[in-house]
């Protein structure tokens, strides 16, 4: 059994949790709440199974079972809308016969539809039954359901010394209160109401009774509302208001949103889903909007996860990394707190709000465990700055970015070697603080874990990315000292990283320094992410792609995280042989910037056929990394999110580096560094693409080696620039 921690943090798989790969979950997302519902639209419980209605990281519904005649009906069809906010379920019943064995109901005489969809911290539901009897017909409905409150953590396996009691009581005869006695104070509560009033309703049950004509159709509405603290005053429980709500705050939401459309159905199909996954897992804070990590396990705030799939999306939607910033600036740390590996100028890796999490039983309320959220805060605001001259929000972020920067120097430094390395300060917290934080993910050629203090080589690339765009920050700030100091701190690091990282024999990176200053030899994808940090020299950046691409990191679904070389290389692994979307994304973009053109279209053309085998053409979380076989499909990892903010942004990231796109927003200026498009692509138009205060669309063709590119229309003035 893995440390309780380790289980708590969402990294290793723990032993007895159901399979999210295999199942046939649905997934619905609003603000602070999530559900995951079988193909029915039931809540059908499987022990540490995440199947429920959650609010917080804490289940307020753990069972919900829709029965006709007593038994569960045949799905018809079973599909979340294409903007993810509504689950549209067709049910029919079976054939039902009594005791004798006689025929007392045909199947599909009755159809049942179910619209379900999140809002305001409750879970809407219409179910309309449709007759289609030769005559008037009687029919039994009724739905059986539960509260447990878990806290997620339990679900991932954490075991509980405590925990709180449930009680329900009745509220009249069409509501159904469960009541949790919480031990950190937090009144919680699910109230379930009926409309209309059911004929029997018990602590458990409701039950309907409908008398239908020919062709007569009824409706049957549930709300579930997951309450903390005090009831709200006016919860709406009427489904069409609440609906008709929730539709306006999302068609707001895309209306301004650039749009891409291609030649291609397939990859449409495909960026759609990407701009409704992000959309959906946005949530918006007082700081303005910030992308939950992933569902089911990480829908929260993750410092890390934020920022890179704000890097990502930034070139398509910049108001994204402005919440990031603005929340995590809000959020940084203020004082030396070991327990949550928290220093003063340290960015957030993550933020929780369920039980265990506010007892202190597991250390991830607010927890500063990341080695590189802080250099990637830095970079992210040079990279938006660059993006838009937002300067309300530098202003705004400005003393952040600068402790940030006294964080690296002081405390990301423990030893003076120049380089950032993490030890966590106590065993509660993350054994390993970089992108790849399982426990295993860190490690010697010979397989032995690396131990002591480590620095990452790619965490060294953040550092040096941060110091690029702090210089240019604090050179537009007049701040002159600081910029050319920063620039300094920024070359001499690029040097001693050639000489400490480099390994000539591998041909590639070293994936770390452990606590000895002894290289990590092993090849993996983390060198791969220096190319966009820009920190590599052009002849090594260059070995480094093409190792990159040869059969064992190139599975031909995408690049995995370990070489198949290595001797903890398994591509059924969490980190150590999969294919992370993000990951490559951060690739692509480096290659791209590298000049390493015909390499980025191979690994967005990977990326694309993976996508079009999932499921919703939905890149998960990560898959497993077996080579590519003639057809059959990626293989899918167990416990994957689905979505995952920082894979749903990632084809536009790919896209973004096969056009060599960059904007510059003092310039208002478009400009494209020697633009492919992937063969499959015959065309692609970008509408409503933000450039400072200007906007643009743009017709992209493709050609031979190249790409023609036609303005389509201009709002104010921006200019664009290609560059062959």
């Amino acid at each position: 059994m893995q440390r309780e921690a380790e289980v708590a943090s969402g990294t290793v798989l723990v032993p007895g949790v159901v399979s999210l790969a295999a199942s046939s979950r649905r997934t619905l997302k609003q603000g602070d709440t999530f559900a995951m519902l079988d193909e029915f639209g039931d809540v059908f419980e499987i022990e540490h199974s995440p199947a429920g209605l959650f609010h917080h990281d804490t289940r307020f519904l753990s069972r919900l079972r829709f029965t006709l005649e007593g038994h569960r009906p045949l799905v018809l069809s079973s599909t979340v809308q294409h903007d993810n906010m509504v689950l549209d379920v067709d049910l029919t019943n079976p054939d039902l016969f009594d005791a004798e064995g006689a025929l007392v109901l045909q199947k599909d005489t009755f159809h049942v539809a179910r619209a379900k969809f999140l809002w305001g911290g409750a879970c809407h539901e219409l179910l309309t039954v449709t007759s289609y009897a030769e005559r008037r017909q009687k029919l039994r409905l009724a739905f059986e359901f539960d509260a447990d409150f878990a806290d997620l953590f339990e679900i991932r396996g954490f075991r509980r010394t405590r925990r709180g009691a449930v009680r329900t009581r009745l509220l009249g005869g069409a509501e159904v209160a469960f009541v949790y006695e919480s031990l950190d104070g937090m009144a919680r509560s699910t109230r379930i109401s009926f409309g209309p009033q059911p004929a029997r309703l018990t602590e458990t049950r409701a039950e309907f009774e409908l008398d239908l004509a020919a062709r007569e159709r009824r409706p049957i509405s549930v709300a579930v509302h997951c309450i903390e603290g005090t009831a709200p005053a006016a919860a709406e429980r009427r489904f069409f208001v609440a609906r008709r709500q929730a539709r306006r705050a999302l068609s707001t939401a895309r209306a301004i949103a650039p749009e891409i459309e291609t030649s291609n159905a397939s990859v449409n199909s495909m960026l759609a889903r990407s701009a409704a996954d992000l959309a959906m897992l946005t949530t918006q804070t007082p700081h303005g909007p910030y992308p939950y990590a992933g569902v089911p396990w990480f829908s929260t705030v993750f410092g890390r996860d934020g920022l890179l799939t704000a890097m990502e999306a930034l070139w398509l939607e910049p108001a994204v990394a402005r919440g990031v910033l603005r929340f995590l600036a809000a959020h940084q740390g203020e004082a030396e707190d070991p327990g949550a590996d928290m220093e003063p100028g340290k960015i957030l890796h993550e933020l929780r709000a369920s039980e265990l999490a506010r007892l202190g039983e597991v250390p991830f309320g607010r927890y500063y465990g990341s080695i590189d959220s802080t250099p990637l805060f830095v970079a992210l605001a040079g990279q938006y700055w660059e993006r838009t001259r937002d300067r309300d929000t530098l202003d705004a972020i400005w003393p952040a970015v600068k402790q940030a920067l006294g964080w690296i120097e002081r405390s990301g430094d423990r030893d003076g070697d120049g380089f950032v390395e993490y030890a966590r300060r106590r065993t509660s917290g993350l054994r390993n603080q970089g992108w790849k934080d399982s426990d295993d993910a860190v490690f010697h050629a010979d397989g032995a874990l690396a131990q002591g203090a480590i620095a990452l080589c790619e965490v060294q690339g953040y550092v040096y990315l941060a110091y690029r765009h702090a210089a240019r920050l604090a050179a537009e700030r007049d701040e002159m000292r600081l910029s050319a100091g920063l620039t300094l701190k920024a070359e001499q690091l690029r040097r001693r990283f050639e000489d400490a990282f480099w390994d000539e024999e591998l041909g590639t990176y070293a994936l770390a320094l452990d606590g000895d200053k002894a290289r990590c030899a092993v090849r993996t994808s983390n060198a791969g992410q220096l190319l966009y940090c820009g920190i590599a020299a052009p002849e090594r950046a260059a070995r480094v792609a093409q190792s990159l691409f040869t059969a064992d990191f190139f599975s031909g679904w995408g690049i995995r995280t370990v070489s198949a070389r290595e001797r903890r290389f398994n591509p059924a692994s969490y980190h150590n042989g999969s294919v992370w979307p993000h990951d490559n994304a951060v690739i692509g973009l480096g290659l791209a910037r590298y000049g390493h053109c015909e390499h980025a279209l191979t690994l967005t053309t990977a990326l694309f056929d993976a996508a079009a085998h999932m499921h919703l053409r939905r890149l998960p979380e990560l898959f497993c990394g077996f080579a590519r076989e003639r057809g059959k499909a990626p293989v899918l990892y167990p416990v994957a999110c689905a979505p995952q903010a920082w894979a749903a942004v990632a084809p536009y990231a790919l896209i973004q580096a096969c056009l060599g796109l960059e904007i510059d927003a003092k310039a208002a200026r478009v400009r494209l560094r020697r633009p492919r498009l992937p063969h499959f692509l015959e065309w692609m138009t970008l509408k409503r693409l933000p450039v400072g205060n200007a906007s643009l669309d743009l017709l992209l063709k493709r050609q031979d080696s190249s790409v023609a590119v036609t303005l389509l229309s201009r709002q104010d003035e921006a200019e664009v620039e290609v560059l062959l």
